[in-house]
């Protein structure tokens, strides 16, 4: 850090304070005297982005804001019905 220099962090008596505190400082100026710390990270959700055709996408809104749910929790809904379907749909259809 071009010019800076070692400042004191100084104590806070609530998370709020803190926060407040680093709206108007830069964090990178208090860096040494904070404590190094270690954690694990494990993400357990993935997100995936599949194109929708806007026509699709028009009657998907109109019908979710009509069952109060997103597009995303109705899309999620539909899928996993139509998935745990599938075997029974396709038995002896070969």
């Amino acid at each position: 850090m071009a010019g800076s220099s070692e400042h004191n962090l100084p104590q806070h008596t609530s998370l709020d304070d803190l926060v407040a505190f680093f709206d108007d400082h830069d964090m990178g100026d208090y860096l040494e005297g904070m404590a190094e710390v270690e954690f694990a990270v494990d993400i357990k959700n993935r997100k995936h982005l599949v194109a929708i055709e806007e026509e699709i996408v028009s009657k998907l809104t109109e019908i979710a804001r009509t069952e109060q749910v997103t597009a995303e929790a109705l899309i999620n809904s539909w899928l996993k019905e139509r998935i745990s379907n599938y075997p029974k749909e396709h038995k002896g259809a070969a």
